[in-house]
């Protein structure tokens, strides 16, 4: 409504000024042309009025208050033409800075769309539509092709492949099925799931996600505080200028014009448009920015120190190399895969894993199986007794490892893991098992030192080897290792004291006191982590850390922008104000200048949107 109100009133002023030009040009100022201006005046003007005198109320002295004691002023000398289009163009950008700020927050209103308007759920054995608020804990929810899930939950049926844009910021769709999580606001491209809810409404990732960048925009940047508060001493003092410029010079005209092209607009709006459209490009990619001073801090980090399990790696062991000693590697994997089928441990599950890969399900069982703590375990195969372990597994059994000991050397240099298969006759191989680096770990040290990151550094409780090996492949400047929680916190304000502001990059689940000791904690894979979302200031929503590059390099232009923003509205201002001081500025073109500079500032924010649109992988 205020919108269409807005533009009928910039139509109808518009015919009008242009009228009065006309006449002004043919005829001079007889009745007819300034009856024209003073109505062009009043109907672009009464919302101006209206807003200044709001303002006062609340003891604020604004942009308003300044244009309209200058268009009284003008009216009062009968500067009939420049009052018309003061307020004309003072109107006209107003509404065009409405129209073009919205495109900086296009990114947020595009999450916003993609919030579900139903779900369907099953209730008492019969499918009904509901509104997604009204889906509570426990409900059953079918989702079919084409649809948004409306709920984070477990899938109980189905499978199906769905776009996770609107929380990881991935385009690629992801598979899901049976006992795998999925989130709202997610849509299913191809199949279908029956999914238990487990969080609903304002609980679930999705909303949270836009409730914290909704909080984010409020969030102000230290330079957007300060031009708020400098704008409040601003506008006084310039009304105080204008009255001493025409106590000393007694040219009223120049007193006005300074009213208006001292008008704080480009200024003010420098700040708070950029942060906008940088939070909304950060969402929009799967990168959540606590507010514009997360913003600033993030473009001015020195040091990234990153956890190492489930941040560097992907916290899950997996088999990296097999060895084997006159048998086939087929064969060793089902025999040790066999003994480990009734153990919990991580490394057997993922000598479990490498055998299904290979070969398919593992059919068979051992018998009289036993599990030594700390040492492995044996079984029996075939009226064969098996050992799968490690050194003191064997050695407690007489079990000579002396020809294999080089080889086991050098693999637990390199970090892994060396998992023994043999038994009483001899030694059937010898699995290497790790948690594999991230692949896009591999480049991103160099990536942030490209952005202009001093140090890139690994804490982690991780014994010596393991952290060398994983420093090596990922190609970091340095790592810490052993270190207990307490130790993390030392290191970090070491790092602060020696190199400057400090990152901490973690999974946001047992990094919390390094995440709240470090200048800026940013969590990774924090798609539904209650944990991440909390403590973090940085939150990437997928597990994929080389967008930490991409939330640094974002931070950086958004910081850089910002500076452009605020260096143009004050070299526009003091040119404006020359202009004024040697009479070559009048009332109407100062107005014209001063609003083109709010909408080159808004456009020139715009173009935050696009960063990052032709970055591969983004």
């Amino acid at each position: 409504m205020f919108k269409l109100k807005k533009g009928k009133i910039i139509f109808v002023s518009g015919i009008l000024t242009a009228a009065s030009f006309v006449l002004k040009e043919l005829i001079g100022y007889e009745t007819v042309t300034i009856v024209l201006m003073l109505a062009t005046t009043t109907i672009a003007g009464a919302p101006i009025f209206k807003k200044a005198v709001e303002a006062l109320r609340y003891r604020i002295v604004g942009i308003d208050t300044l244009v309209t004691i200058a268009v009284t002023g003008a009216v009062i000398i009968g500067e009939y033409w420049e009052a018309a289009a003061v307020t004309f163009l003072f109107m006209l950008g107003d509404y065009l800075e409405s129209r073009t700020i919205e495109k900086t927050r296009s990114s947020i209103k595009a999450l916003l769309d993609l919030a579900p308007d139903i779900a369907r759920v099953r209730r008492n054995g019969v499918e009904i539509e509901i509104s997604p608020e009204e889906v509570i804990r426990g409900d059953i929810v079918i989702v079919k092709p084409g649809e948004k899930i409306s709920v984070d939950g477990a899938v109980l049926e189905g499978s199906a492949y769905i776009n996770q844009a609107a929380i990881t910021g991935e385009s690629i769709p992801v598979h899901r099925s049976r006992d795998e999580t999925v989130f709202s606001g997610t849509i299913i491209e191809s199949g279908y799931l029956v999914i238990k809810a487990e969080k609903t409404g304002e609980d679930t990732t999705f909303a949270r996600i836009l409730q914290m960048v909704e909080e984010a925009q409020d969030k102000k940047a230290k330079t957007q505080k300060f031009l708020e508060k400098f704008s409040r001493f601003y506008t006084p003092a310039t009304i105080l200028l204008a009255v001493i410029i025409y106590l000393i010079t007694k040219d009223i005209v120049s007193a006005l014009t300074l009213l208006v092209i001292a008008c704080p607009g480009a200024l003010v709006i420098s700040a708070p448009v950029s942060i906008v459209a940088g939070i909304g490009n950060g969402a929009k990619h799967g990168v959540l920015v606590k507010g514009g001073e997360i913003m600033e801090k993030l473009g001015s980090v020195k040091v990234v120190a990153f956890d190492k399990t489930g941040t560097l790696t992907v916290g899950k062991p997996s088999v990296t190399k097999i060895k084997t000693y006159n048998i086939e590697e087929a064969e060793l994997l089902r025999i040790a895969a066999i003994g480990e089928s009734y153990s919990e441990h991580p490394l057997g599950k993922a000598i479990i894993a490498k055998a299904q890969e290979l070969s398919g399900p593992v059919s068979g069982s051992p018998e009289e199986a036993e599990i030594i703590t700390g040492q492995g375990l044996k079984f029996n195969l075939g009226n064969e007794v098996y050992y799968i372990g490690n050194r003191k597994l064997f050695a407690q059994n007489g079990i000579s490892l002396e020809e294999y000991e080089r080889y086991l050397t050098d693999e637990e240099e390199k970090g892994q893991t060396a998992v023994i298969v043999g038994n009483h006759k001899r030694i059937y191989g010898i699995l290497s098992i790790a948690d594999t680096v991230r692949e896009d770990s591999k480049t991103l040290a160099a990536s942030l030192k490209a952005q202009g990151i001093k140090k890139v550094v690994m804490l982690t409780g991780d014994n010596e080897r393991a952290a060398k090996s994983i420093a090596d492949e990922t190609g970091l400047d340095g790592y810490f290792s052993e270190l207990l929680p307490e130790d993390k916190v030392r290191v970090l304000g070491e790092l602060r004291q020696k190199h400057g502001r400090v990152a901490m990059v973690g999974d946001g689940v047992n990094d919390a006191p390094a995440l709240a000791a470090a200048d800026l904690g940013i969590a990774v894979g924090g798609a539904g982590s209650d944990v991440a979302m909390e403590t973090a200031d940085v939150v990437l929503m997928s597990a994929q850390i080389g967008k930490l590059s991409y939330a640094v390099g974002l931070s950086r232009a958004t910081v850089r922008n910002m500076k452009q923003n605020i260096i143009f509205a004050l070299l526009v201002a003091a040119l404006l104000l020359a202009g004024v001081l040697i009479r070559s500025v009048n009332l109407s073109f100062g107005m014209l200048v001063h609003e083109v500079s709010v909408l080159l500032v808004i456009i020139n924010a715009v173009r935050l949107l696009y960063y990052g649109k032709l970055k591969s992988g983004i």
